[in-house]
């Protein structure tokens, strides 16, 4: 007997920092909105949807942002209050199913497959995203769908406060017609790489066999054999596990020398070091990310075969990871330590040397 298709909902809360800070200060309604540091070093965290007509994303930096938006208005980010809105949606969502997989504080997967509410799957987004907007004045999209990775695809379609679905039997075709970087799971550098061997459409991934792309992608080759046929398996993780641990900051001023980097990088090893101890989680691999004056950024890491044992541990494999930069050609804005591989953690394969 054939199992009947997952109901799987992927609810996305629209520009949610913003958002609430719009709810709760109602002289920047209809402005335009990033919620980030105004310094001339600092980040955009997250941009209004009328900043985002002018170009204005999350990452971004501040400085580019004003430029691209000369009326755009500041706002400290207030985590608590947003950690507190997304406990609301969380208790929302658990009237309507058990498997609740949380991505962050504004987005989630629900299996609502054997949802306790007799309605279909787009009829359960709709009353959910209703709730949600009456409880908390905040709008959210969803997309529906039979795997996680289509309805992922399906909540971007019809934003904000919108939704879309995507049946077992349109999955293939939705999937052919788009370019490769819309897919999730597939960023900028590894799109810019299919599209060197050639591949651009969703269409194009499906024609490849998996040893071909395992030849250059490693595992995650079976993954895009896997997605390019609407194919995805993972089951929604109720209490998904923790993945990494890191830290990082944006400098006022360039960075030029390893001495200013090696100063730097001991408050980021002591941050990630305090929320290993506090979670209790260990990690085998440490990465150090770098981003430059002129924003490209690279990452280096490595992976032991046993756990980072102490602080002091950490700050020396960072920094032995950060000496493979130098002689530094120019200077370095933002820095970061992550250690993941943590226990517990699936395992993709050990890599002890180091790699981008």
């Amino acid at each position: 007997m054939e199992t009947p298709p997952r109901k799987i909902i992927h609810l996305d809360m629209d520009a949610f920092y913003a958002s609430v800070e719009q709810r709760d200060h109602p002289e920047l309604r209809g402005q335009p909105v990033a919620v980030g540091g105004a310094r001339e070093r600092g980040v955009v965290a997250a941009a209004s949807y009328e900043a985002r007509q002018f170009g204005v994303r999350s990452a971004m930096s501040s400085a580019l942002a004003r430029r691209k938006c000369p009326a755009l208005i500041f706002v400290k980010p207030r985590f608590e209050v947003y950690k507190a809105v997304s406990q609301q949606i969380r208790a929302i969502f658990a009237e309507y199913t058990d498997l609740v997989e949380p991505l962050s504080l504004d987005e989630a997967y629900l299996d609502v497959t054997h949802s306790p509410r007799p309605l279909t799957a787009t009829e359960l987004a709709r009353e959910i995203r209703t709730r949600i907007f009456q409880e908390t004045q905040l709008h959210a999209s969803a997309g529906i769908s039979y795997n996680k990775f289509l309805a992922k695809l399906a909540s971007d379609y019809r934003k904000p406060n919108g939704q879309y679905v995507i049946r077992p039997h349109q999955g293939l075709a939705f999937v052919e017609t788009l370019a490769v970087g819309q897919f999730h799971g597939i960023g900028p550098a590894t799109a810019a790489r299919l599209n060197g061997l050639g591949i651009f459409t969703g269409l194009d991934l499906r024609q490849q066999t998996e040893a071909f792309l395992r030849q250059h992608f490693g595992k995650a080759g079976s993954y895009y054999y896997a997605i390019a046929r609407a194919e995805d398996h993972r089951p929604v993780r109720p209490n998904r596990v923790r993945k990494s641990i890191g830290s990082e900051t944006t400098f006022e001023h360039d960075l030029t020398t390893l001495p200013e980097l090696g100063a730097a990088l001991l408050p980021l090893a002591e941050s990630v070091w305090k929320t290993c101890e506090r979670t209790g989680a260990k990690g085998r691999t440490v990465t150090v990310k770098v981003k430059y004056a002129d924003f490209q950024q690279i990452t280096r890491s490595r992976t032991g075969f046993a756990p980072v044992p102490t602080r002091v541990a950490l700050e020396l494999a960072a920094l032995e990871l950060l000496r493979t930069q130098v002689p530094l050609e120019k200077g370095v804005r933002l820095l970061g330590i992550t250690v993941s591989t943590l226990e517990g953690e699936e395992e993709p394969g050990r890599q002890l040397a180091l790699g981008l």
